[in-house]
C-alpha cells in the first residue's frame, strides 16, 4: 500500500504539467506568423523590402498590434477589479 505521501507525489506529477500552461503569460505563439503577414502585408502595395515606406509600415504595423494588446490587457485588468469591487455579481 503506497504511503499518504507518495500518492500526494504522484498527483502533484501528474498535475504539473496541467498547470504549467497557466503559468505561461506573454506573447501568444501566433505572434511568430506576424511578422510574416506584416511583410506580406506591406509588400502587397507595391513596397520595396528595406526602402522608407516599408520601413514606415512595418513600424505602423507594429504600433496597431501593442495598442491592440494593451487594449486587451486594461480589459482584462478591468474585468478582474470589477469582481474584486462586486463579488455579489457571478
Amino acid at each position: 500500500m503506497p504511503s499518504k505521501t507518495s500518492t500526494q507525489f504522484l498527483a502533484l506529477l501528474l498535475a504539473a504539467p496541467l498547470l504549467a500552461g497557466c503559468l505561461e503569460r506573454g506573447q501568444p505563439t501566433v505572434a511568430n506568423t506576424l511578422s510574416e503577414d506584416d511583410d506580406t502585408f506591406c509588400r502587397a502595395n507595391n513596397v520595396a523590402a528595406g526602402s522608407s515606406e516599408y520601413i514606415a509600415c512595418r513600424k505602423d504595423r507594429d504600433v496597431q498590434r501593442n495598442n491592440a494588446t494593451a487594449r486587451a490587457d486594461r480589459r482584462q485588468r478591468d474585468i478582474g477589479e470589477y469582481m474584486v469591487n462586486h463579488p455579489e455579481h457571478p
